[in-house]
């Protein structure tokens, strides 16, 4: 499995300004709560999407990708590989440009069907270890 090259995810990266992230908690102690808080606080704009929640880092969450009424740079996924492909469905339907699944988290039909429908798509790498190594670049 490829991922897009480091200059397109560090462009991606520099340049985005609103993550939905599917699987965030509400959850102080969960990774997904630990990076998506350490994003809002680099200015990203966060949504969550996860439909057991009613917000997480002050933000309201929402049910699925489809409920998002606005523009989305990046879905980032804490889902296990099983459900990559029905966000990965999600993130094609609603016309969002890339997609980032977390460290550990990674599904070749998923890619493919990303790639056969033109999202960038970046798996198993934490968008948070990237966000710093860009920096440091």
């Amino acid at each position: 499995m490829m991922n897009i090259a480091t200059e397109e995810m560090n462009e991606m990266l520099k340049t985005a300004q609103t993550i939905a992230i599917v699987g965030l908690s509400d959850n102080p102690m969960r990774t997904s709560y630990q990076v998506a808080q350490e994003m809002q606080a680099k200015g990203y704009r966060i949504i969550p999407v996860n439909p057991t929640i009613d917000e997480s880092l002050g933000v309201p969450a929402v049910a699925s990708l489809l409920d998002i009424e606005s523009a989305v740079d990046i879905v980032n996924v804490f889902r296990r590989p099983e459900y990559l492909f029905s966000v990965a469905e999600e993130t094609v339907k609603a016309g969002f440009p890339f997609f980032w699944a977390q460290l550990g988290i990674e599904d070749q039909e998923t890619y493919d069907y990303l790639t056969k429908h033109e999202v960038k798509t970046v798996m198993n790498r934490c968008i948070q270890v990237e966000h710093a190594r860009l920096k440091r670049s």
